[in-house]
């Protein structure tokens, strides 16, 4: 089955979990009677843990500033132990494992550093993520084996057809199809010319294959003219996919917002005309792949 990985904000759920180990019923007692020295121990460290989360990205160095939207921490109280929880959650395109997880170590070492004085025999034990939620793990495609379909990819270029430059984008688009285990059945080079690009795409549509992916051809000079053949060509377009793909783009290439993407479907074939630059083919491929393949699933319930 097709891992499906949300590039896109989603609610992220992360539960961590810290073990700390007391040395007598006295700590235990001292702790639930708030008879601490330092004070209230279970408060004290649920607000250090809250700042613990919030400076997660201050300390780690991969780690980024987030937007935290709840944190949760509660405590159990099992013979000589005590369980942290820690509970957060965000709507990002990342997850929160690691805040999760550095939340529920500073909760445990403020624990230490309050009980130290009455207890030298405190520990801190494992410290572990419990679960996640909203990563690629929830988006399991229930359609489709991708290793069942076949696509096409065709460089459209005057001067790669014409051997004065390499390609390079349609090797990069052939790559990412292999790696989720599709047949590529066809990889063409052709002139920048409408005849054809638009008879590539119906000799592909005729051998029913599932992708046809074209690359180059979708700027703005007079030469450009890939999605100008194909989109009377197609039975719907799917803006939405188009707008993942400029939006990712965007997010890492101001020029992206003058790339003409055009995504479509023709009876069960999937159309997709993708930028000639190698970047810009690799990153519309990272923007929509591999959960455009849950597509498939669509198109063979509407079949029966």
């Amino acid at each position: 089955m097709v891992d499906i990985t949300a590039k896109t904000n989603t609610l992220r759920i992360a539960v961590a979990q810290a073990i700390l180990k007391v040395s007598s019923q006295d700590t235990i007692d001292a702790i639930k009677q708030n008879k601490v020295p330092k004070g209230d121990v279970f408060e004290m460290s649920k607000a250090a843990g809250l700042l613990g989360v919030k400076k997660t990205p201050d300390l780690l160095p991969d780690c980024h500033p987030i937007p935290i939207e709840f944190t949760g921490i509660t405590y159990e109280i099992e013979g000589l132990s005590i369980t942290i929880n820690v509970t957060v959650k965000t709507i990002y395109k990342t997850g929160v494992e690691v805040e999760a997880m550095h939340g529920a170590s500073v909760v445990a070492l403020n624990m230490y550093d309050m009980l130290k004085p009455i207890d030298k025999g405190v520990e801190i034990g494992s410290i572990k993520l419990l679960s996640k939620k909203g990563g690629k793990s929830d988006f399991k495609d229930k359609f489709i084996d991708s290793s069942h379909l076949k696509a096409a990819v065709i460089v459209c270029s005057d001067t790669i057809s014409a051997g004065q430059k390499e390609d390079k984008a349609g090797k990069a688009i052939v790559e990412k199809l292999k790696s989720y285990n599709i047949d590529v059945i066809a990889y063409n080079i052709i002139p920048d010319e409408r005849d054809d690009i638009r008879s590539k795409f119906e000799s592909f549509v005729h051998e029913k294959t599932n992708l046809i992916i074209y690359t180059g051809g979708t700027g703005l000079s007079v030469r450009d003219v890939t999605p100008d053949s194909l989109e009377d060509l197609i039975d719907k377009r799917i803006p939405g996919v188009e707008e993942a793909i400029r939006s990712y783009g965007q997010e890492r290439m101001p020029f992206a917002m003058l790339s003409r993407s055009l995504v479509g479907v023709k009876d069960n074939s999937l159309l997709m005309c993708l930028p000639g630059s190698t970047n810009g083919a690799k990153e519309s491929m990272d923007a929509v792949f591999p959960f455009i393949l849950h597509l498939f699933g669509i198109l063979k319930g509407a079949k029966h």
